[in-house]
């Protein structure tokens, strides 16, 4: 082939359908000059074309702050304009849509072109060890690009191993889309044989440093793990909603002529796969749950999920970045305007109140079981949980890291809202709260006490938290923030904490829909796991005699805890298909226009539960529409439940 590389790729931007860019890493790298059989003749072009068949991956950490799933859910408040707000305010459409990543047909078609042309590489230097491995890592890759455009589009095509000629009609490349369950076979297929490989290949976890990052058995297992967890919930099994979506009918595809997209027949055995897969992770037996030294300090365990870069709970990660972007907006403006330097802080995205609600006691006992309708909480009165007044509180997480050096008191222990008092390790590792102390640096009087209030040394006119909370958990308080020296983090996309929820969950309702509970011994002992490394007694300890079903709920309430803002909650509520309730109407704050008299004051008007936002989640709000310019160019794709 004498065609150049550059306008062979460009060719192949043009006909697979649902595609709405063509730039690529081989794009920005090659010239007229080199044609398509020579990229394979030098290692140096192979492992580009590896790196941009790769580049597709999004990273979890510096796009937190914009993306749907950190904002578009009641677990976070963003004073930004970010493109989630459209979908907390309804205003999103199929020519508006905020983060829709059907551009991931380009990086299938990057994959399926390396593929099916690394093993001509004639380079002497390169193995066959290594042609291999860069195989069966962009096969990875592949089938999570599907995964990705699965979880928010619902059922999509499958385009395979398939490349069309670059000169193909346009009627040729119409493709109805499969159904929900051949998408979840064909990627459960994909990454079974891709975690089959790296097994043969001693990679069931990372080996090495230079492997840091690439995928492995573990991480092949683990998408798994959550694939057939979202497609056994209400979303994908049994959802009459979707029941009028079919594809056309049409000649050129019988198999998927009229077809059903979504399963209309609930099927309880999902949940014994989804126990299946979930186990299959943990018995690999190259993971633990992270636990600092002899493991009994709680803030030092929880604490190291985010602060020990590639730990031993890590399954797998979108990669090694700088905390500078979410740091900057997770820090109360208030540092910088004390500390100085050339940090930044925006402090603009925080929990909502109901995410702080939704924190244990220390004695593991939830204190919030509902809300009246005007957002009142209703309180279990055994929990000793209260709202009312103040009391001289330690703040056990600065005491943490202050650990050693001298005259923390004055920093650690003050006055503090009962509402904060008493409360779980993971609850003071995540939530930063008003009037409260914020460690910005490795000294012993790196600390700002900090104002929410309006008026107050954080509140500014645009760079603010809306509900007078912010993320705690990402910033390294011992990084030195005034020399915009936030460091590094590797943010937890998979981890065995997140796969024992999988089990859990899906034992608990395997049991409570068949009365089987062969899972339950296990489930129990993950559970009591996961507490004892954040300082909790087990959940049947807390809650003696209760059902099945109560315990569904707990998970639930364990999960919304233990795997706070690592982009999960956006996903349950969606696939739980609870949305309509958790992520519709009024999301609650504290009342920050309540007026400070000073920049360190927080008044005590600014205590009282605040609507901050009214959202807006519409049944058809489950699932991403098409837009129309992808519906124009593909004749034959069926649009999702309640989209125009």
């Amino acid at each position: 082939m004498k065609l150049s590389i550059v306008k062979y790729i460009l060719l192949l931007c043009g006909v697979i359908p649902l595609l709405t860019a063509c730039e690529s890493f081989l794009d920005k790298q090659e010239t007229e000059d080199m044609t398509f059989e020579q990229i394979w003749q030098k290692r140096a072009y192979v492992r580009g074309y590896f790196h941009g068949a790769m580049s597709f991956l999004p990273n979890d950490l510096t796009g937190y702050v914009n993306t749907p799933q950190s904002t578009a859910t009641d677990e976070l408040i963003n004073a930004a304009s970010v493109g989630a707000e459209s979908i907390n305010t309804g205003a999103w459409n199929a020519s508006n849509i905020p983060s829709g990543n059907l551009n991931l047909y380009n990086g299938i078609r990057e994959c399926n072109i390396f593929m099916q042309n690394v093993q001509n590489c004639t380079d002497p230097t390169v193995t066959q060890e290594e042609k291999d491995n860069w195989y069966w890592y962009v096969r990875w890759a592949r089938a999570y690009y599907y995964f990705l455009m699965m979880r928010n589009y619902g059922p999509v095509f499958l385009v395979g191993d398939e490349l069309l000629p670059y000169d193909a009609t346009t009627e040729s490349l119409y493709r109805p889309r499969n159904t929900w369950q051949q998408c979840v076979d064909y990627v459960t297929a994909e990454m079974t044989k891709c975690a089959e490989y790296f097994k043969s290949q001693g990679k069931e976890s990372w080996n090495a440093g230079e492997e840091y990052g690439l995928p492995t058995a573990g991480a092949a297992l683990a998408v798994i793990s959550r694939l057939k967890l979202y497609s056994a919930r209400d979303l994908f099994n049994g959802n009459t909603l979707y029941s009028a979506v079919k594809n056309p009918v049409t000649a050129e595809f019988p198999d998927l002529s009229g077809q059903e997209l979504f399963p209309q027949t609930y099927d309880n055995a999902k949940w014994q796969e989804a126990v299946l897969s979930a186990q299959a992770v943990i018995d690999l037996g190259k993971y633990t749950l992270y636990r600092e030294g002899d493991g009994t300090n709680a803030y030092a365990n929880y604490l190291g999920i985010t602060e020990k870069n590639w730990n031993s709970e890590l399954i797998w990660s979108t990669g090694y970045a700088n905390r500078n972007i979410i740091a900057r907006r997770t820090t109360p403006t208030g540092v910088k305007t004390k500390m100085g330097g050339n940090g930044e802080a925006y402090g603009a995205l925080g929990p909502s109140q109901q995410q702080v609600d939704a924190y244990a006691m220390k004695d593991g006992r939830y204190p919030i079981t509902g809300y009246e309708a005007d957002g009142t909480p209703v309180v279990d009165q055994a929990s000793k949980y209260s709202e009312d007044g103040e009391t001289l509180f330690e703040n056990p997480y600065l005491a943490y890291l202050g650990k050693g050096q001298a005259d923390q008191a004055q920093y650690t222990t003050r006055k503090c809202r009962n509402m904060f008092v008493g409360r779980e390790p993971r609850f003071y590792i995540a939530v930063y709260w008003s009037d409260s102390y914020w460690r910005c640096g490795p000294n012993k009087d790196n600390y700002v006490l900090c104002s929410l209030a309006n008026g107050g040394n954080s509140n500014t006119s645009h760079d603010h938290s809306r509900g007078g909370y912010l993320i705690n958990r990402f910033v390294n308080h011992k990084a030195n923030f005034v020399n915009n020296q936030p460091g590094n983090m590797v943010f937890p996309t998979f981890r065995l904490g997140e796969i024992y929820l999988n089990y859990i969950e899906a034992a608990l309702e395997w049991e409570n829909r068949t009365g089987d509970a062969q899972y339950r011994t296990n489930a129990m002992k993950y559970w009591d796991d996961l507490r004892d490394r954040s300082g909790l007694k087990p959940i049947t300890e807390v809650y003696p005699n209760v059902t099945t079903a109560e315990l569904i709920e707990l998970c639930r309430k364990e999960r919304r805890v233990e795997l706070a803002f690592e982009n999960h909650r956006y996903f349950d509520t969606r696939t739980w298909m609870i949305a309509t309730s958790t992520d519709n109407g009024p999301i609650y704050g504290m009342n920050i226009e309540a007026k400070a008299t000073s920049s360190d004051d927080t008044p005590s008007a600014f205590w009282r539960r605040t609507v901050v936002q009214n959202r807006v989640f519409r049944a058809n709000h489950y699932l991403y529409p098409f837009s129309q310019r992808e519906l124009d160019r593909n004749k034959l794709l069926t649009q999702n439940y309640g989209w125009k």
